[in-house]
């Protein structure tokens, strides 16, 4: 295995028509940090990096045929983001509606001890943001939503 230098193993990379209306919206909606931007002699996005908390995006532009925003493929998202939050979930959906998420999903307790909410950006991508409010067994799991669960941490 090789040193990773204090980067997360593996990030997501989400592809907009207007990367850098992106990177705003999503520094003011969802509270990303801004810790690359490469951008080109054009002034164009090149590449960008942004962070919350241990984990980190990429954002770009649709560079090639198959990186794709949903707005130019009708919607449709092959994938989604997970963003565990630290502060309270509530205020962070708050946040987000007020700088223009659709939100998908109220913010709901889950039977795994996490709070979650669903959102949608300008372009499409869904996100979902969750919170961990109390920690369950995975017994206590599977009583709670009558599914079987292997390999709970």
């Amino acid at each position: 295995m090789t040193e990773n230098h204090g980067r997360a193993t593996f990030a997501p990379a989400v592809f907009y028509k207007d990367p850098k209306a992106a990177v705003a919206w999503l520094g003011q909606a969802f509270g990303f940090e801004t810790i690359m931007l490469i951008t080109g002699p054009d002034d164009r996005l090149q590449h960008c990096e942004m962070a919350y908390g241990h984990g980190y995006i990429m954002i770009g532009d649709e560079w090639t045929g198959w990186a794709k925003s949903p707005r130019s493929v009708d919607g449709a998202n092959t994938q989604t983001t997970e963003v565990h939050v630290g502060e309270e979930i509530d205020a962070h959906c708050a946040r987000a509606r007020a700088a223009g998420a659709v939100i998908v999903g109220e913010p709901d307790d889950q039977f795994y001890g996490d709070r979650t909410y669903r959102a949608v950006d300008p372009e499409g991508h869904v996100w979902t943001f969750s919170q961990t409010i109390r920690h369950v067994s995975r017994e206590e799991a599977e009583q709670a939503s009558g599914l079987k669960i292997e390999g709970w941490v």
